[in-house]
């Protein structure tokens, strides 16, 4: 039996949403959590008047509230599980819940070298939360060991929002353990509709990316992996209208690149943490891609690129169209849209392969071998 849990979520400004998440979370089967023990814990992020809340939600989980001077971003949850008292830290956003006890039974089996798990996050629409990787959660929906939390020094606050999960899960793969995934883990992100400057977004992202692969690039990847996060943010960042914003995040990467504390990983697990090891595993167990088969990337996403170098290694032909192909594969590693897409593409004429399988409980032992 797992030790106690700690919902742990930070929130700013945010009242309605944040009563609809607690109200979510009260629903929860009591019994469950009398058994492990839980707790709940707001991080107000220096709200506006600030947030006020009652001892417990009416599933007796206790409820306690951390406040914050000022905005923290996502740094606010190192506040929260400082505190926490919780041998797992749930992670979740003020518009994101679980939608049943699931993850319970998650954390009770997980194994002793899994640091996190990331959860299967549904939108209002039906489908899936974007982001994340084989081994890189989404910090909306996931469950982490508190200790192993604190021991890595949580978010760093610098990234403030966007990319902070690679560097926490970058530094979680240093230290020896893994990440994964559980479909069993359901939650449900609101996604509350707020003013999004697209400028800040994309100044964000092209700065923390950059910073990740300053970081744990091995020294030999790392100008080929910057190349690599500039030309995708500043391909979206037209596509967004956003050059102003890019700009502005490519003239602070510039700046601050070389002050980044550089902590370069091995290949073998760089190639786990892009996700490149996850995909030659999940294509090995594919038989639809024995012999050489013509294959067409579709759906394509974050890290296409590690698909189409993996696929190249299995002998397949990489057709220029679908039409010419034997073989659908999807071309992103982020669990949500790998998800979506297979459901999108469920009634194709053409087998259709995902590069891996997110949150299959079955797991590749070659991977972590």
């Amino acid at each position: 039996m797992t030790s106690s849990i700690s919902y742990l979520l930070p929130t700013r400004n945010r009242p309605l949403a944040l009563w609809q998440t607690l109200a979510a979370l009260g629903t929860l089967p009591c019994d469950d959590h009398e058994a492990v023990g839980g707790e709940v814990i707001v991080v107000d992020n220096a709200s506006h008047p600030p947030v006020e809340l009652p001892d417990e939600l009416d599933n007796g989980l206790a409820l306690r509230c951390v406040r914050l001077d000022t905005n923290r971003g996502a740094a606010a949850r190192n506040h929260g599980a400082a505190v926490a008292r919780g041998e797992w830290l749930v992670m979740l956003d003020d518009d994101s819940y679980p939608l049943d006890a699931g993850h319970l039974r998650v954390l009770e089996e997980a194994a002793d070298d899994v640091a996190a798990i990331g959860a299967e996050i549904f939108l209002p629409d039906g489908t899936h939360e974007a982001g994340g990787l084989p081994e890189v959660i989404v910090g909306c929906g996931a469950a982490i060991r508190t200790a192993m939390f604190l021991d890595v020094g949580g978010y760093d606050a610098d990234f403030h929002y966007y990319a902070e999960e690679y560097d926490l899960c970058a530094k979680l793969l240093l230290a020896g353990a893994r990440v994964r995934h559980d479909r069993r883990f359901r939650v449900r992100h609101g996604k509350v509709p707020d003013r999004r400057d697209m400028n800040v977004i994309l100044r964000n992202l092209v700065r923390n990316n950059g910073w990740v692969m300053q970081r744990y690039a091995p020294l030999h990847r790392r100008e080929q992996a910057m190349c690599e996060v500039i030309a995708r943010y500043g391909e979206i960042a037209i596509k967004e209208s956003a050059e102003w914003g890019f700009a502005q995040g490519m003239t602070e990467l510039r700046r601050t690149r070389n002050e980044q504390p550089s902590r370069p990983m091995s290949e073998a697990l760089f190639e786990r943490f892009t996700g490149l090891t996850h995909v030659r595993a999940g294509l090995a167990d594919c038989p639809e891609l024995a012999g050489r088969v013509r294959v067409a990337i579709v759906d394509e996403g974050k890290h296409a690129e590690i698909i189409r170098q993996a696929l190249r290694e299995t002998g397949a032909r990489i057709a220029a169209d679908e039409s010419r192909a034997d073989v659908l594969v999807i071309g992103t590693l982020s669990p949500g849209p790998v998800l979506d897409a297979l459901h999108g593409r469920q009634h194709s004429d053409k087998p259709v392969v995902a590069p891996w399988t997110p949150g299959a409980v079955r797991e590749y032992a070659e991977v972590y071998a």
